[in-house]
């Protein structure tokens, strides 16, 4: 069961480092068509651009990412309090 707890841990670390690594390379100037770059664009379009959708950009700045990371902490802690009450 710890094994489990862990691997959620560490998915929900990974995708919430490539999120902020999309958040920065949104600030510099990058080739997109480097295979990587499009890796991280691809694996978290989905989830920021829902957020996109509902959270429209305020001027210049958009919040959509922040909102993301924190749905997907409430997500993971909801995920382990799940299993924890199941298990």
């Amino acid at each position: 069961m710890s094994f489990l707890l862990n691997a959620i841990n560490v998915a929900f670390q990974v995708y919430a480092y490539l999120m902020l690594v999309r958040v920065l390379l949104s600030w510099v100037r990058h080739n997109p068509a480097n295979p990587v770059i499009r890796f991280i664009y691809e694996v978290t379009e989905p989830v920021l651009g829902f957020f996109r959708r509902i959270i429209p950009p305020i001027g210049m700045i958009d919040i959509s990412p922040i909102v993301a990371f924190i749905a997907l902490d409430i997500a993971r802690r909801l995920l382990i309090y799940l299993l924890l009450s199941v298990l």
